[in-house]
């Protein structure tokens, strides 16, 4: 009995694991918040474009704001020494960087000189439903009922947007109408290629590797963007930087965190608010007055996101 009196208590059993939920919590808002300041930056991109088109080509504005990314985020990735990717991951890496950092800034700026802005932002956001059919049928994500539900109303409002959102006239020439489908296709194969190759690529060589690849590829139109700047006025000047830090090292870093912590096809949704954000920002900053149908557009494409966040 002395023995036992002096045996020692068993340790206390460890407390059970959170259920996932609650582990994943922070995380997932975290993601929604990356989500949420992407949109707002991403939509000040196309309020800026326009602002500054008249001072720069399509490819010399490119050029100009993936270079500017490429160096800022160059030297946080040098700082941080991350591991570059090899194998499949580095080629999923130039796929997305030549169609999406390259190819879809090229596209979207030209679609813009033949479009107007309503029309424009509405072939961009055909991107987002090529997205969420792909992701369903190539990445295993489904195809869940508030999603498609969610989409198909906040597209709607983008359809409204075009026809009498912005109160501009519409341009609706051909050849911008095939440059704004081109600009879709390329957005969604960039999003779907950064999708799988986050799966083993951090996000911070994910976005710099990928803005890295673009400046490359459009180096052929860096003379242009270097004799441009000479003759462009300051206002212009500052549009190009602020293109490159914030709508696309910034966004786009915090586009690749979000993305690795959410299905494709559910996140690609919250894209389609970027045409109302788009007119709100006309309105405060350019001075262009939304009509009647900007501002039903808009509420539409808002509520078709909060749906197709639904689970």
């Amino acid at each position: 009995m002395t023995a036992a009196l002096a045996s020692p208590a068993p340790p206390p059993a460890p407390s059970p694991p959170p259920p996932p939920a609650t582990r994943t919590r922070g995380g997932s808002r975290l993601a929604m918040l990356a989500a949420a300041v992407t949109v707002v930056l991403w939509a000040s991109a196309f309020v800026a474009i326009r602002a500054i088109g008249d001072a720069y080509s399509p490819g010399a504005l490119a050029s100009g704001r993936i270079t500017i990314a490429a160096l800022v985020l160059g030297g946080i990735a040098l700082y941080y020494r991350r591991p570059l990717p090899r194998g499949r991951p580095l080629l999923l890496v130039v796929g997305y960087g030549v169609a999406w950092f390259a190819g879809y800034m090229v596209v979207l700026n030209l679609a813009q000189q033949h479009l107007d802005a309503g029309t424009a932002a509405m072939l961009v956001n055909l991107a987002p439903i090529l997205v969420a059919i792909s992701a369903g049928l190539l990445l295993g994500e489904g195809f869940s009922r508030w999603l498609l539900t969610g989409i198909g109303v906040a597209f709607v409002g983008t359809i409204i947007i075009a026809t009498g959102g912005t109160g501009g006239g519409s341009v609706n020439e051909g050849i911008g109408i095939v440059l704004g489908i081109v600009t879709a296709v390329l957005y969604a194969a960039g999003v779907l290629a950064q999708k799988v190759a986050l799966r083993s690529v951090d996000v911070l060589s994910a976005t710099f590797l990928g803005c890295a690849v673009g400046a490359i590829v459009l180096l052929p139109f860096s003379v242009d963007f270097v004799q441009q700047t000479m003759s462009a006025p300051g206002a212009a000047i500052a549009g190009v930087v602020y293109l490159g830090i914030f709508p696309t090292a910034i966004a786009f870093n915090l586009w690749a965190y979000a993305l690795s912590r959410s299905d494709a096809g559910r996140l690609s949704a919250t894209t389609l608010t970027v045409p109302a954000i788009a007119v709100g920002l006309s309105w405060l900053l350019l001075g262009e007055l939304p009509t009647v149908l900007g501002m039903i557009g808009g509420a539409l494409c808002l509520l078709g996101v909060a749906i197709s966040r639904r689970r």
